[in-house]
Parts: structure tokens; sequence; C-alpha cells
């Protein structure tokens, strides 16, 4: 039986949440952008968008473009709020649901498609539904793998509806560029272009040996692309994670060392914390640094044994930092913890351990009651400005939720 599959992806999301909460915003050319320093356009309306204002832009060059452009900060607490409530909606049609982002849902009606109408009249639904509660727009497009689904959802925006069949599949991706499919890049992209090949027709027709010489393993995959077939299918329920990390872009370059310890601590804090609450413990540790060149590179250490310990990580990321000389500023830091396993919530026989056990329970039990970071670590937290942004990885429930909150307060202990 063919798949029927939903690709619900909400228009100009974080704007349009904006313009509906102020109806001061409405038809004018809205900015989201974030509350640092070193901000740029998260996100921009419809409005926006017609004078070329595009996502990544600086605000003096979004400036430039629209002189009228309106910038409002981001409410994460908002988005993450609604984006809750629309899983709700998309689970009145299917169980079927994988949040993919704060912003898009695939949802797959094979099985229940004939209790509402048809998929047809699903999507109608929806988008009825997400109107009436949310009073913003979304977009849904239908086929017959998510590939299709979320190709047919970026060519209908806005406010579109489309549904495109298996035998509709072919003359859809004839003439359509290749960049146009889900997957691939502007890499990929210039190196199909050396190949001479230009349309997704042109690549569901070149030889698969062509294409893995060119690009190994993932070359059978891009020939399936090309033919508009994909067999992956809906991540409905989370997988364990194969790590857990956080990074800030930071707002303001550091050099200091102070500083930069402050802000591994919070991280190691972080990362700790969520994998006590959903029982993982981790032997790998990793420390990502990005220069303000946008140099990137990662460093891990491997320690003797499995833990969530938030002094544990930090410690071992410390010990990272010492073995790296810094050639230039901090733009962004990076920790996460890999190499999981289930914790068995053994309780140790060491007395420091256990006491360690029993500040970590205390502290994660008064932040889970009062909100993120009400009590943390005293050192060097007064150096430090805590951002806080939603991460593309952020799902409403599970080892991806993040609680986003827009302030922090923070209790020296």
């Amino acid at each position: 039986m063919s798949r029927i599959i939903l690709c619900v992806d909400m228009d100009a999301f974080f704007a349009s949440v904006e313009q509906q909460v102020n109806p001061r915003l409405r038809g004018k050319p809205v900015a989201v952008i974030g509350s640092s320093n070193r901000t740029v356009i998260v996100t921009r309306s419809y409005e926006a968008r017609k004078f070329g204002v595009k996502t990544g832009m600086t605000v003096g060059e979004a400036k430039r473009l629209c002189p009228g452009l309106v910038f409002v900060v981001g409410d994460n607490e908002k988005y993450t709020h609604t984006c809750a409530e629309l899983e709700k909606i998309h689970c009145r049609f299917t169980p079927e649901v994988e949040i993919y982002s704060v912003d898009e849902a695939f949802l797959d009606v094979t099985t229940t498609h004939h209790l509402f109408g048809g998929p047809g009249s699903i999507g109608c639904a929806v988008k009825a539904a997400v109107k009436e509660q949310f009073g913003i727009n979304c977009t849904v497009g239908i086929g017959p793998n998510i590939l299709i689904a979320k190709l047919v959802s970026d060519i209908s925006k806005p406010d579109g509806l489309r549904w495109v069949r298996d035998d509709e599949v072919p003359a859809l991706l004839e003439d359509l560029p290749v960049e146009e499919l889900w997957g691939i890049a502007s890499g990929t992209r210039r190196r199909l272009e050396a190949l001479g090949i230009r349309t997704c027709g042109e690549l569901g027709r070149a030889p698969v040996s062509l294409l893995r010489n060119k690009f190994g393993i993932i070359g059978e995959t891009l020939k399936l692309m090309g033919l508009g077939l994909c067999n992956r299918s809906l991540l409905v329920r989370p997988e364990d994670p194969k790590s857990i990390g956080h990074s800030w872009t930071l707002p303001q370059d550091v050099s200091d060392r102070k500083r930069i310890e402050a802000y591994l601590l919070q991280l190691s804090e972080m990362v700790g914390r969520r994998a006590r609450k959903y029982r993982f413990i981790g032997r790998r540790v990793t420390l990502t640094i990005r220069y303000p060149d946008f140099e990137t590179f990662a460093k891990q250490a491997t320690l003797p044994q499995h833990t969530n310990a938030t002094h544990d990580i930090y410690e071992s990321v410390l010990q990272t930092l010492d073995s790296i000389r810094l050639k230039d500023r901090v733009r962004l830091l990076g920790v996460s913890l890999s190499e999981l396993v289930r914790d068995p919530d053994q309780m140790s026989l060491v007395r420091d351990k256990v006491r360690e056990q029993a500040l970590h329970s205390a502290m994660d039990a008064i932040n889970d009651r009062f909100g993120d970071f009400k009590i943390t670590w005293g050192a060097y937290l007064s150096q430090i400005e805590v951002p806080s942004v939603i991460a593309p990885a952020w799902k409403p429930s599970g080892v991806r939720n993040v609680h986003i909150r827009n302030k922090r307060q923070h209790v020296k202990t």
C-alpha cells in the first residue's frame, strides 16, 4: 500500500506569531531577531521578504534593504509552547506524527485518512484548526513519502495545500533544479553540476555507477532522490540519543580564561542536568570552539567511567581546554556527552559521590519546579551573560526537549 505523508510547515512562524500577538505589526515588514548585540535575522515576515530580507542577514544589511523594517526580539517560550500545542492538533488525525522542528511536522495518514474524508480533507482540517486556534497560516504538502511531501510544502508556500500522487511525481521532478530537494545543499549541487546534472530528472536518469564514483555510498541515495523515492520512516517515538550537547554563540568574542570557564561550567551543567533527567550516562566529552573567522574545531576526551555529574564533565572540558593553545578570541563554545548508556541508577559507595548525587538531585528538583537556573553554581557566574536560543534539534518531548526561557535569574550557591 502506498504511503500518504503530510508535511505541515508553518509560514514565517516566529514572525507570524508576533504579528498575531501584536495587531500593530500586521501587514508590516517584520524581522525577528535575538536579544544579543551580535544578533542576525532569525526569520522575517512575507512583507519583509518582498524587499529581499533574508534569514541570517545582519540588522544593518536588512535595514538597508528595507528602511521601514520592524525588528522584534524573539520570544522563545511563546514559540515552543505553540509548537507543543500544534502537536495536539496533528495527533487528532493520526498517532504517527514526527515533530521535525519547532515549525514543521510530518504526519503519516496512510491508515487513517479514510476516517476524515481523505488526505486532502485532512490537509484542509489541519490548516483550519491552526488558523482558528492561533490565527496564523501553515502550508501542507502531501506526497507518497517525506521527500515529496517536504518538497511540495516548500513550493506551495505561503498558505498552500497540494497533494502530489505517485503517478504525478515524475512530471513534478523532471525540470526541477536539484537544489530544491530536501538534503541537497550548495556543495552537492556544484558537484552535480560538474557532472552535467542540474535537474531532478537528469539526476534520476544518471547512472548509479557515476554517482557512486563521485559521491561514494550516498550516490545511490541521490539516484533515488532524483526519482522521488525515499524509504525513511517517520521518527514517531524518540530514539535514544547518540549524544547530549549544548552550544552557545557568545554575546561577544571572549579571550578571558575566567569567562570561558564560566560559560563551560554552565554548558556542562546543562548537559549533565539533561542527562540526569532522562537517565543517561556517558563516557566521552567533546569541547567545541569557534573563532571569529568561523573556523571551528572539536576535541574529545574519554573518561575512565560513565557519568552524568556536572563537575566530571566540566573537569574533562577544562583539561581539554588546557591542551589547546587558543589562536584567537572565542566566538562559540560547545560541550557534549556521548557514548551514552542508560543509567543503572546505582547508589555509589564513595561518600563524596553520594553527597554529589544528593546535591545534583536537590538542584535539579528546585530548577524543575521553579524554573531553569533558579539555583546554580556560583563560580564565575557574575562574569557571563547566558544566551537563550532554540536549537535546531529542539523537540516538544523527550530528551531533545530543552526548556527555553527568555530571561534567567540566578541564585549563587
